[in-house]
């Protein structure tokens, strides 16, 4: 546990930056989408739902990577 707390907490690389900045965009917009207050196709839901978690995880996995030693 300790490992990945000193991870998340250490210098992300410029690539994972970008990639972390890109995922929780993509979460954003794919949350905002499934909480409108508008109807709108169960197909568009479902993909954002998709997309939001797959925003989600891009976000975390860059968080910890870690340039080499």
């Amino acid at each position: 546990m300790k490992k990945i707390i000193e991870r998340a907490t250490a210098p992300t690389p410029k690539f994972f930056k970008k990639l972390r900045n890109i995922g929780l965009a993509l979460a954003a917009v794919a949350t905002t989408i499934v909480a409108a207050p508008v109807a709108l196709p169960a197909v568009v839901i479902k993909i954002a739902g998709y997309l939001a978690v797959a925003g989600g995880i891009a976000g975390a996995v860059s968080q910890t990577a870690v340039e080499g030693e």
